[in-house]
């Protein structure tokens, strides 16, 4: 690395930042604690908020932004740029080429696609249920001749000629980027790479994504909705990071800058920038990546993550010491096959808006939120509408003059007065509407835990609840009661708030690399070594591109399995590799097993036979980290310089004002107990302890919150 980050025994950073949809958060790792940044988010210019974030984080440390990059080795950044610009269809103006006969394939999408991913109260009503706009229009779709077969064999040669006559239609039409999906091009990719090499040739400046390249599995309208997603939302993504970049390094950085993508991980820029699709989602997935961290460290195998931000509450699992993975993702009603971490979000975070729904004469909570700009009433930046953050604020929750580290000026009589006038039509005053409100949030929020465990087969009551982002520690006593949970951990205090950054600072180097080869009766061994060593050498090339030494490469093989004539696959680890008969005869038995965990015990049907589908490596470059360093040991009792003012708090669990305890989170020791009610306040979060709660402050600093009330 460059020797001009600093000469030795002077600290050297890992910065990590997240930008969100309300804050971007920002993590300094490798001094003597951690340094957090947060500020707004500033939609239209998202660099100015990294900035901004950076800056903060740097004054903790005692420096400004700029000494800090000169001392920074890594920068790991999650982006919301590709999420943003499918969510407000602000993306390219994209094209497809594909196979003749096949242009519809995006449009017809799959029978589901009216309901894929919409709420459950729009799939119940038939006459709210459309298809999504066209991410490409039909006069930006050109079909071309040229067809392999199911084996890959070359059925009808691509009419060169032709292809470039229907890019130049396109280009005509005013396209900014090109996605190429041909038929069975999984199998073999010479089309694919030959036409976009005609087009690379005489458009350069073209954005242009073949399916080959990006996600070489079978299931033609998946394939093809993942290159058209990706070549939308590429030029948006590459524009930002290019800029980024640029601004780094005439602020005198040198280091590495690395992305955070949707599977874990992190990848460059460049990579990024080609497959952009891989970065939707890659903010919550640094939490997790987190989460598992501390969570092996603690000795916690299974945990459900929960991430409560300004714009949306994210979910997901931890189960074995290990993210659960998915390969299937709906974006936008959109669904396409790419592996990523399973997580699963609600508009339920602290910008969500209130409202009053006149036909149930009922209140509803989001999913539309006030984002940073307006923000919540109690901002007083213009929003109009109140929020959870509005209601958080009149129950006594939020400590108005501490809010965001006390950065975000905070006006508690603004959200009072519009909370109340949103309760005239129910004759509740601005106190019932917020505890209402909240309950609502609660229950909205436990109800998607539900889905991701109970409807999976899984018993919430055996895991942990991680509660991070900058409004989670606020409500998490409450979605936890909701759900039944009985233990909720606030991953190192205050570092909660901005977890999802802490986990990207914390990731390694990562890539899936997948390729379907169907192989059906009874598995050869031969055969599954062919095809994992043709995916050992794509993975080998990541790596190398990466820098990544020998030493910290480590391949973690799975393969997707079915019964013969089913269409959905199981997930099923490969535990060595090169592989015999007995190993394989081993993954049989756990794909049974797994089958029956995920569909009821007697669902499997071993007499039909396995086939193999996909095959799978995940490619994971160790990159250094700084040790987690534990906090000061205390006795139970919270040191007299922990208390704080006490204040009054509504709790709705005794239907009263109480004047409730407050403690300074970040003086309180290890083994400190705190009996509920009371009130953590963090520089830029809240812990709220229920009544009839207790908690205590671990080894790590995390604040335990015991549901139950048991000593802690």
């Amino acid at each position: 690395m460059d020797d001009r980050r600093g000469s030795p025994g002077e600290p050297r950073y890992q910065v990590g930042i997240d930008i969100g949809g309300t804050f971007t958060d920002c993590v300094l790792l490798g001094g003597a604690e951690p340094h957090l940044g947060k500020s707004l988010t500033t939609h239209g210019d998202l660099a100015t908020g990294f900035f901004d974030a950076l800056g903060v984080a740097a004054a903790q440390a005692g420096a400004d932004a700029a000494t800090v990059l000169a001392h920074t080795e890594f920068i790991f950044h999650g982006t919301t740029v590709g999420t943003n610009a499918m969510i407000e269809r602000r993306g390219a103006r994209t094209g497809l080429l594909t196979t003749r006969g096949t242009g519809d394939v995006l449009l017809i999408m799959r029978g589901h696609g009216r309901v894929a991913g919409r709420p459950i109260d729009e799939v119940a009503h038939a006459s709210i249920q459309l298809r999504p706009r066209p991410l490409v229009p039909r006069r930006l779709i050109e079909e071309v001749s040229q067809r392999h077969d199911l084996n890959g064999h070359e059925v009808v040669a691509l009419d060169e000629a032709g292809t470039m006559r229907a890019v130049e239609r396109l280009v005509e039409r005013g396209i900014d980027a090109l996605a190429i999906s041909f038929l069975w091009s999984f199998q073999n990719p010479d089309h694919e790479q030959r036409a976009a090499a005609l087009v690379r040739e005489r458009f350069p400046d073209l954005y242009v994504t073949c399916s080959s390249d990006l996600v070489p599995k079978w299931g033609e309208y998946e394939r093809t909705a993942a290159t058209a997603v990706n070549s939308y939302v590429g030029p948006p993504l590459a524009g930002y990071l290019d800029d980024l970049l640029a601004q780094l390094g005439r602020r005198g950085y040198r280091g590495r800058t690395l992305i955070l993508q949707c599977a874990g991980g992190v990848m460059t820029p460049e990579e990024a920038s080609a497959s952009a699709l891989l970065t939707i989602d890659s903010g919550p997935a640094g939490g997790i990546t987190g989460s598992a961290g501390l969570a092996r460290t603690g000795g916690s195998p299974n945990v459900i993550c929960t991430d409560m931000g300004g714009t949306s509450f994210d979910v997901g699992l931890i189960v074995d010491g290990q993210p659960v993975r998915t390969s299937s993702t709906v974006l936008a009603q959109y669904t396409y096959s790419v592996p990523k971490i399973d997580i699963r979000s609600v508009g339920t975070g602290g910008g969500s808006y209130i409202r009053y729904d006149p036909i149930s004469r009922s209140l509803k909570v989001g999913p539309e939120s006030a984002g940073a700009d307006p923000g919540p009433v109690c901002y007083g930046r213009g929003g109009t509408v109140p929020t959870i953050t509005d209601a958080d604020v009149v129950l006594g929750y939020v400590n108005p003059s501490r809010f965001a580290g006390g950065r975000v000026a905070i006006d508690p009589e603004a959200a009072r007065r519009a909370l109340a006038a949103l309760g005239e039509p129910l004759g509740l005053d601005a106190v019932e509407v917020a505890a209402g409100a909240i309950r609502i949030s609660d229950a909205r929020m436990a109800d998607l835990i539900r889905r991701l465990t109970v409807q999976q087969g899984k018993d919430p009551r055996e895991f942990e609840i991680f509660a991070y982002g900058g409004a989670g520690p606020v409500h998490a006593a409450g979605y936890a009661r909701e759900l039944g949970g009985a233990r909720v951990v606030v991953p190192r205090g205050d570092l909660a708030s901005s977890w999802s950054a802490f986990g990207a600072a914390r990731s390694d180097v990562g890539s899936v690399l997948e390729q379907t080869e169907i192989q059906a009766g009874e598995p050869d061994a031969a055969a599954v070594n062919a095809v994992f060593a043709a995916l050992d050498r794509r993975a080998a090339a990541v790596l190398d591109r990466q820098g990544i030494a020998a030493d910290d490469r480590v391949l973690v093989r799975s393969v997707d399995v079915r019964y013969a004539g089913q269409i959905y696959e199981v997930e099923v680890p490969l535990e060595r590799y090169p592989c015999e008969a007995g190993d394989l005869a081993l993954l049989e038995a756990r794909f049974a097993r797994r089958y029956e965990e995920l569909y009821g015990e007697g669902s499997g049907f071993p007499g039909a036979g396995i086939e193999l589908v996909n095959f799978r490596v995940e490619a994971i470059g160790r990159v250094p980290k700084p040790p987690l360093q534990e906090v000061a040991a205390g006795s139970a009792t919270p040191p007299p310089d922990a208390a704080a003012e006490p204040r009054e708090v509504y709790w709705t669990e005794l239907e009263e004002w109480r004047r409730t305890p407050v403690f300074r989170g970040p003086r309180l020791l290890a083994g400190n107990e705190l009996a509920g009610p009371a009130i953590v306040d963090m520089p830029d979060t809240t812990i709220v302890v229920r009544p009839g709660m207790r908690a205590f402050v671990d080894g790590l600093g995390s604040v335990v919150i015991d549901l139950a009330g048991s000593p802690a």
